[in-house]
């Protein structure tokens, strides 16, 4: 069973997202533990202050090193020994992606450290594994960061979707993009299910399905392909979509 913990100044932010949907069916089955830790708990100031102006001057509040190295000591108190990954969330992290997520998924713990203000201490980094971004552009603090990291992460885990493979499938998961898929009806308004999904030919559905799966890496992330290791099936099939792409915009421009 995994065990993620948080650190944070709203604890609340994390109650609903938390506890619905495929992440509060993990914890209701006791797939994983989350506990959430309000760090202002820790502050030795009388009046639980957990930032303070930079030393040098400048724009904005720092938080103090202090809370965050007493709450993660109570931590591994409650675990000693346990092999965790310390994560600061800041945007001069490390992007996060899907190699990151099933990274973490094989972890024992996951600490997460949701900052807030201006920036950090830079003390706080000595006391952390890693330090990760979601994306270029900067949040108001790291609780909407983590929220989508733990989603990301805990879906990867062992029977916590109903289907394992789902997980293997996935956009990212093996280096392209998923291919389309379609469900009943066959026929929607004339949009009509491809037929090759319909004639039960296992062999043929996974060509299908691995070609498409390369021609939406191939229109929409390009660079995904830059350094992908096709193999000689993939590289014919690609050559085909490149051909099949430039017929179509020849047949547009005309």
């Amino acid at each position: 069973m995994m065990q993620i913990d948080v650190l944070t100044l709203f604890p609340r932010m994390f109650e609903g997202p938390l506890g619905e949907s495929i992440i509060g069916k993990a914890r209701e089955k006791d797939l994983l533990t989350i506990n959430v830790h309000n760090f202002r708990d820790y502050s030795d100031n009388k009046h639980h202050t957990v930032d303070d102006y930079p030393y040098g001057g400048g724009a904005g509040m720092l938080l103090k090193v202090q809370p965050i190295f007493d709450n993660l000591k109570a931590i591994e108190a409650e675990n000693p020994g346990q092999k965790k990954r310390v994560i600061l969330l800041d945007p001069a992290g490390k992007p996060f992606d899907q190699k990151l997520a099933e990274e973490f998924a094989k972890e024992e713990q996951l600490v997460f450290i949701c900052g807030h203000y201006e920036g950090y201490d830079e003390r706080i980094r000595d006391l952390v594994t890693d330090e990760v971004s979601l994306g270029d552009y900067v949040l108001t603090g790291g609780e909407l960061g983590a929220m989508v990291m733990i989603d990301a992460t805990v879906r990867l885990l062992p029977e916590v979707l109903g289907n394992d493979t789902s997980a293997q499938t996935d956009s990212y998961s093996t280096g392209l993009l998923e291919h389309p898929q379609y469900t009943r009806p066959a026929d929607f308004n004339g949009q009509k299910v491809p037929e090759v999904l319909l004639n039960g030919n296992h062999k043929l559905i996974e060509a299908w399905r691995l070609k498409e799966s390369l021609r939406r890496t191939y229109t929409r992330r390009p660079d995904l392909l830059e350094n992908f290791p096709l193999t000689k099936e993939m590289q014919k099939m690609l050559a085909e979509i490149q051909a099949e792409t430039d017929a179509a915009n020849e047949a547009q421009q005309s």
